[in-house]
């Protein structure tokens, strides 16, 4: 059965007038005029960088695609429309976008990022890391709170028991005011600027005021700050040295090139 089929589309492939390597070589032949493998193959991996897989039926539909596509470009190309000079802007724009975009894969595919490559940034990092703080707060509506606050400390009351009672801060003063292990940057400048003057154990001797309200805050530990394992940051540090060699190529490209 499968040889007669065989034969049956052979026979019907030459009665319609088409070389059968045209037709491995082609989605389809429509007008006459053949689309070529490589138009679907470019649709397949169009879809597969949008991470969607490309099973038998998504294939069939791109095949479709494809076909229509070639119909609706012939149209348009009955139409004089290709000569537009809208249409021709804009196919060079289509087209520098491709080639720049392919330029920066192959460049990036010439310079992959290695595992010493990683290592190496991260052994860097580590060496300049900063500051971590362990600091408490209590966050206050006024700066006369704020003072009574510190009033109340200086006659032995403890700050956590006082940050669960009277902090206007729901989350870290149900935990008596703490705000973890972190570095200055992650709190608004004047907190941190006040944060960074204290040593272990100590507690502003003056409230201190941002866009929150006014602010006590005690440093309970400082140590070096610890940057999470290699393993757990490999794909944002390779991502992270990938765009910074792609900025450097740019950069290289541009300050190369003759502008007049």
């Amino acid at each position: 059965m499968n040889n007669v089929l065989s034969r049956v589309a052979v026979a019907t492939c030459l009665a319609a007038g088409l070389a059968m390597p045209a037709l491995a070589q082609n989605v389809a032949i429509v007008n006459g005029k053949p689309v070529p493998m490589a138009r679907l193959k470019a649709l397949e991996q169009q879809m597969a960088r949008s991470g969607r897989p490309v099973d038998d039926a998504v294939r069939q539909q791109l095949r479709e695609e494809a076909i229509l596509r070639e119909i609706f470009v012939q149209e348009a190309d009955k139409r004089g429309l290709r000569s537009s000079p809208e249409v021709k802007a804009q196919l060079e724009l289509a087209t520098q976008t491709i080639l720049i975009r392919e330029l920066f894969a192959d460049y990036q595919r010439r310079h992959p990022v290695t595992d010493a490559d990683l290592k190496a940034e991260y052994d860097r990092l580590n060496a300049t890391s900063g500051q971590e703080y362990r600091a408490r707060h209590i966050l206050l509506a006024s700066e006369d709170e704020a003072k009574a606050i510190i009033a109340e400390l200086g006659k032995g009351a403890r700050f956590e028991e006082l940050a669960k009672q009277r902090s206007k801060d729901p989350g870290s003063g149900a935990n008596g005011g703490d705000l973890d292990w972190a570095t200055p940057d992650v709190f608004v400048p004047e907190f941190s600027q006040a944060m960074v003057k204290l040593g272990k154990g100590q507690t502003t001797s003056a409230p201190v005021k941002t866009p929150f309200g006014w602010h006590v805050i005690r440093v309970d530990d400082v140590r070096k700050a610890q940057l999470p394992p290699l393993d757990d940051i490999k794909p944002q540090l390779q991502q992270q040295l990938q765009q910074q060699r792609l900025a450097e190529f740019q950069e290289s490209l541009r300050s190369k090139a003759k502008v007049q």
